[in-house]
């Protein structure tokens, strides 16, 4: 409940921050440098077989796309297996800029859509007003709490994987310096930046390390729980690659960045160098093949399996507006990928403590120090 209180009242100020900051919601890059941007082209449409029960349900996505590799495309996975188990219609639109949230919206609406799904904070205020003026209809939105009696939030404590991402990378550092950036300073951001560095700081508490993190310092007293590195934007991998690079040529040899699309830009700079990522929301192993070699482990926000389960309570009735549902370490909505071809470098020693943590973290008796006490 504490986590509950503390998403809705701490991302809706953050929402308000980043709408003044960057012109209602839209990032913005770097004065000196263009980000790398998503095509202008009209939002995309991608439909499924017809449901032979006629239900149909829908996505809308933020402006990173469908094929973001990342949580819109977790999003869609969710539909697609909600339309192999459950026999029903999907279909997602894109939105390619912010008006085509409440537009894209209102054509699911209009087309007598059985349920919606909405992807990522920036959807908020469109979900909201969609929720509001359609109290019928079911709408569930990914990284954000239920507004309305009649939409539902999923949400994700992904400070608890990225706690254990944090011991990993400090056990597993050859110079003694790790590092982590965000895409913008929201929670949905900074709560992955929290638990790593807390995972960091217990490394050191339980070895005696002097492991340095780069990127990100919890302080409650600061704005946002702490300070830390932010390119301002989710899809430049220019930036990223940057923001990689000026901490490797300052020791970081273990990096991940909280980024969504333009964390691939940080990986591209690791692999020059040969150090490691630790990737999130989604396995980097898999989704970023040439990028193998120097993925660790990844912190996932099984986006997919939420909305699979949203749409299943939207279609056997069992739905509730007003509430949230909680991806936890505890009922599998968040965790480590597996270590895959880096198996061989993570020692049985290492990889048994991060079993024991893992249940200290679900027991209680191991804190990720989100969300911030100011």
């Amino acid at each position: 409940m504490k986590k509950q209180l503390f998403w809705l009242v701490v991302v809706l100020v953050a929402l308000a921050m980043v709408a003044a900051q960057c012109g209602g919601g839209q990032p913005a890059p770097k004065p000196q440098e263009k980000p790398t941007e998503a095509p202008k082209e009209a939002p995309k449409k991608e439909e499924a077989k017809p449901a032979a029960n006629g239900h149909k349900y829908g996505e809308v996505t933020d402006m990173g796309g469908v094929d973001d590799k990342g949580f819109n495309q977790l999003a869609w996975e969710g539909m697609k297996m909600a339309q192999e188990k459950l026999g029903v219609e999907v279909k997602v639109l894109e939105s390619r800029q912010q008006t085509d949230y409440e537009k894209n919206l209102n054509e699911l609406i209009n087309q007598k859509y059985n349920g919606i799904v909405t992807v990522g904070f920036l959807l908020a205020d469109a979900t909201k007003a969609a929720a509001t003026a359609n109290p019928t209809m079911k709408i569930a939105i990914v990284d954000f709490p239920s507004q309305t009696p009649t939409d539902m939030g999923l949400l994700f404590n992904v400070d608890e994987p990225s706690f254990l991402a944090g011991y990993l990378a400090a056990g597993m550092s050859k110079t003694g310096t790790v590092c982590t950036f965000g895409g913008i300073k929201i929670p949905p951001v900074t709560a992955f930046m929290v638990g790593f560095e807390s995972g960091v700081k217990y490394y050191n508490d339980k070895k005696s390390g002097k492991i340095k993190l780069l990127g990100w310092k919890t302080d409650g007293a600061k704005e946002g729980g702490g300070d830390g590195s932010f390119i301002g934007n989710f899809n430049s991998l220019d930036d990223a690659r940057s923001s990689a690079e000026n901490f490797f040529d300052e020791g970081c040899d273990i990096i991940m960045p909280v980024a969504g699309a333009a964390g691939l830009g940080s990986a591209a700079a690791a692999k020059d160098r040969g150090f490691k990522m630790i990737g999130v929301d989604s396995d980097l192993f898999v989704k970023a093949p040439d990028y193998k070699a120097i993925a660790l482990t990844s912190v996932l926000k099984k986006i997919d399996n939420a909305v699979f389960e949203a749409v299943k309570q939207m279609e056997d009735g069992t739905f509730k507006g007003g509430s949230n549902y909680i991806g936890t370490l505890k009922n599998g909505g968040v965790g480590l990928a597996p270590f895959h071809d880096s198996e061989k470098l993570v020692s049985k020693e290492l990889q048994d403590e991060l079993k024991a943590i893992e249940t200290g973290i679900i027991d209680g008796s191991i804190s990720t120090g989100w969300p911030v006490k100011k």
